[in-house]
């Protein structure tokens, strides 16, 4: 062969079928091609082996030794090609790979956790990498094959990316369990308390809460800004502070109560984004759908 660009698949399928049939006639009706048509095929094909391939003799075509030797890898490659355009078959009981997510810590605990309990039970052998959501860099991540899904908030998706709708969350007020306030929390009360905020860039004072008093003229007193709402959960539990958190993360949250705010707050919405690079994966598709269907799950 001079020059494996100048060669035809076909020309392969053809050769494949001269040899196993050993007649131009029958190998044109399996090929469903013309006679005339596999003929110039062959001639091709003694071209590019530079070889006669197969010879005339008393019971027909004989193969030379030269095909004789390109029998078994002819259909190999064939195999190999055929594979490659075959679904690729996913099976989450003996699979043996590692998921990433990029996660808040709000949706590590409200998301991922029933998740990775979903996906303990069905696919065992797969891990799971959660790491921080650092917004400048999903898209980069997940291009790169850093990341393989993203939960975020549709105002920080980014232009480029798939993504799915998880849910919609509202807020609410949660304080220890037996707090004074609990009883009947109105908004002079609500405004009189000492409140702790999420801020996950550190040192942040306002929120939605306070944009949506702004509009009623009124104001609250934060006197704690922390990191993470696990931690915030942990300082409501041993103080009189009061927060205004997202509901499902008050899901099995022991030792903590929740009542209505006095005042509209608006809500949020979860989405999954993840690249074009793994939108036809097996594996991906099939953790996606397991996914989603633990948010449509969720209470």
């Amino acid at each position: 062969m001079r020059d494996i660009r100048s060669l035809d698949l076909n020309l392969l399928k053809t050769l494949d079928a001269l040899l196993d049939e050993g007649s131009v006639t029958r190998a044109a009706a399996r090929l469903a091609l013309t006679q005339p048509a596999v003929s110039g095929m062959l001639t091709r094909l003694r071209d590019s082996f530079d070889d006669p391939l197969f010879v005339r003799a008393q019971r027909g075509m004989v193969p030379t030794p030269r095909a004789l030797a390109l029998a078994l890898p002819v259909k190999r490659v064939l195999g190999e090609i055929e594979a490659l355009l075959q679904p690729e078959t996913f099976d989450p009981r003996t699979a043996s790979l590692t998921l990433s997510i990029a996660a808040t810590d709000y949706a590590q605990r409200s998301i991922v956790v029933p998740f990775l309990a979903a996906l303990r039970e069905q696919a065992p052998g797969i891990r799971l990498a959660v790491r921080p959501v650092e917004d400048e860099r999903v898209t980069g991540q997940l291009e790169a094959g850093e990341l393989d899904l993203a939960i975020l908030t549709p105002d920080i998706a980014h232009e480029g990316l798939h993504a799915r709708h998880l849910y919609d969350e509202q807020y609410v007020c949660v304080l220890r369990a037996g707090h004074p306030a609990a009883a009947a929390l109105t908004l002079e009360r609500f405004c009189a308390l000492d409140h702790a905020i999420v801020s996950y860039s550190g040192g942040g004072f306002r929120g939605v809460t306070d944009s949506a008093l702004a509009q009623l003229g009124r104001e609250r007193r934060v006197c704690l800004s922390v990191t993470s709402f696990l931690v915030l959960l942990e300082v409501l539990r041993s103080s009189d502070l009061i927060a205004v958190v997202p509901r499902r993360l008050l899901t099995n949250a022991e030792g903590l109560q929740q009542v209505e705010p006095p005042l509209a707050i608006p809500g949020f919405s979860k989405i999954a984004a993840w690249h074009e690079r793994t939108h036809h994966d097996p594996a991906q598709r099939w953790a996606r759908a397991l996914l989603f269907a633990t948010c449509n799950a969720l209470p």
